[in-house]
């Protein structure tokens, strides 16, 4: 199935994707994952609620752990580029038969609350707070010293549907794997913001998170980021890697928090900002598309996701399996 024309004037303008909202079970020990092992900086914390940044962001926050007795994603969020752009967002959605609602945020002003043609729960909005720069501010620099959230990756049971519905959003799509057989879209990486991706479906029981990623400065932050987990009680929540994706050429590493959600640590792709950027396909049966180099994804990395609050994943339409890099 060729891939959708690019939208370049969608009905209304999202910039990147900003923060995500997670439930654990523990606040304490996702405050040592997150803060004290990965290196976010904590903005806001309470009892029930931590809010975090990245070293180079400004806005008030990138990530929001809120503790409940059973751990989801709560909500993807997006900054728009103007207040206008809520207004026109929340028509689109509302022509698409979707629901929609306006929401109270902390730290956030006029925000928008949806979801996309599989029910993933989206958040829009234009004004977040504020923060002093802290990008030079070395001596808080700690563990994998992550720079800013990158980018979103779910399972989708549709992959072609998702991609269209973004597509019209004006997400432009970068790579590609597809089924030889069927010629449906297995994957694809979807960007706003001129990187490879703000975000990737992958086909699977969905929708469910796949993973969130921050963006690290280089790959010898990763390394660190090993040396630190193996010698500090978060052996086990290493995942997959240290190793480069086909896809993406990025440098990465898959850890799992307290919880199980995933993050993948990420450095290393490339630009993408001009309009007429042509994606690049992969062969679903191609091993370097996943694994340029390194170990093989263990089982759990096709398998395993976190759940969307409220949301009932569906298997998938597409029933294509890739093989995995030797």
């Amino acid at each position: 199935m060729p891939l959708p024309t690019p939208v370049l004037y969608p009905p209304f303008n999202i910039v990147r994707l900003s923060h995500v909202e997670l439930t654990v079970s523990d606040i304490d020990a996702s405050r040592r994952f997150y803060a004290d092992t990965l290196g976010l900086q904590v903005t806001f914390e309470s009892d029930d609620v931590l809010y975090l940044r990245a070293m180079e962001e400004r806005g008030h926050h990138c990530i929001v752990l809120r503790r409940s007795n059973k751990p989801s994603v709560k909500v993807l969020g997006f900054k728009v580029y103007s207040e206008d752009d809520l207004d026109h967002a929340e028509k689109f959605f509302k022509a698409k038969g979707l629901p929609v609602s306006w929401v109270e945020r902390d730290y956030q002003g006029r925000t928008l609350l949806t979801e996309d043609a599989h029910g993933i729960p989206l958040e829009f909005y234009h004004r977040m707070d504020r923060l002093e720069s802290i990008h030079q501010k070395y001596a808080l620099y700690k563990g994998v010293k992550p720079l800013r959230i990158d980018h979103f990756n779910v399972f989708s049971q549709n992959v072609d549907e998702s991609v269209a519905f973004y597509n019209e959003m004006g997400f432009r799509t970068t790579e590609y794997t597809e089924d030889a057989e069927t010629k449906k879209l297995w994957a694809a990486w979807m960007h706003r913001k001129g990187g490879v991706h703000d975000m990737a479906f992958t086909n699977g029981v969905g929708p469910r998170m796949h993973h969130i990623a921050f963006w690290v400065p280089t790959p010898l932050n990763i390394i660190d980021l090993l040396d630190l987990m193996s010698t500090t009680g978060y052996l086990e929540n290493i995942e997959r890697g240290p190793g480069r994706h086909g896809i993406s050429n990025a440098f990465f590493l898959y850890i799992r928090d307290p919880d199980g959600h995933r993050t993948e640590i990420y450095c290393s792709d490339y630009q993408t900002v001009d309009p007429d950027h042509e994606p690049i396909m992969w062969d679903l049966k191609d091993p370097q598309r996943q694994t340029l180099w390194g170990a093989p994804a263990p089982a759990s990395w096709f398998e395993l996701g976190s759940v969307f609050d409220g949301v009932q994943p569906q298997e998938p339409a597409l029933k294509a399996q890739p093989i995995v890099a030797p």
